[in-house]
């Protein structure tokens, strides 16, 4: 479970997203970082039991820098409203897919997949779709997946208008060729995020998730 506290660090950071606040705040965040650190360090832990490629990990490595690259951004907002972390075999920067959690109140989720690969990696996933079709079908109408994110997100900002060059507009797997990004997500609410059973069910959602996640990566390694 996650202390109400780091939550509340979140909610005044939402409010007051400035150098000045942070600073003056910085022992707080620090608390906030090592209470989501301890979290997701059981997770890879107790999940790592059934997936041995990131038993190995530290959550230190899989965490994001609260600092946003506001570079290019209309929004000159100097922090994330969110602590997440990403745990895959290759690292939070690697092209791999892998497990992703989210913590911001009021927009917390889990899931994972692999999000907006470039154009190499994406022609080799929707290469092995279009090969194994029926493998893919599979792996999204298995009840445990269902149960938890429904389906692979179809949201208009992960899906091409056309069909991708190559393939044809009667190919039955058509709908997921269109697909830019691989990703399945579950959200969660605050009470979900201090419940005690927050590891367990983090857990087995990324056992839900883990098939697909292997397709992918199998996509890729080819």
């Amino acid at each position: 479970m996650l202390q109400p506290a780091t939550l509340n660090f979140l909610k005044s950071l939402k409010k007051n997203n400035s150098k000045e606040w942070f600073d003056k705040n910085r022992k707080t965040y620090e608390s906030a970082k090592s209470d989501f650190a301890e979290f997701l360090q059981e997770v890879i832990h107790q999940f790592g039991k059934k997936e041995p490629s990131v038993s190995g990990l530290l959550a230190k490595n899989c965490m994001f820098r609260i600092n946003r690259d506001v570079r290019f951004s209309k929004d000159k907002s100097p922090y994330k409203t969110n602590i997440g972390g990403y745990i895959n075999s290759g690292g939070k920067k690697s092209i791999l897919a892998g497990y992703y959690f989210h913590c911001e109140p009021g927009q917390a989720f889990m899931g994972g997949g692999l999000w907006m690969p470039m154009p190499p990696e994406l022609s080799k996933i929707r290469q092995e779709i279009d090969y194994n079709f029926s493998d893919f079908k599979k792996i999204l109408a298995n009840k445990k997946f269902k149960a938890v994110y429904g389906d692979i997100s179809r949201s208009a900002e992960y899906t091409l208008t056309r069909v991708p060059k190559g393939y044809e507009a009667d190919n039955p797997a058509v709908d997921f060729l269109k697909l830019k990004s691989f990703v399945a997500l579950a959200p969660m609410k605050d009470a979900d995020l201090t419940s005690k059973d927050l590891v367990k069910k983090t857990v087995a959602a990324f056992e839900a998730l883990q098939p697909l996640v292997h397709f992918i990566n199998h996509a890729l390694a080819e």
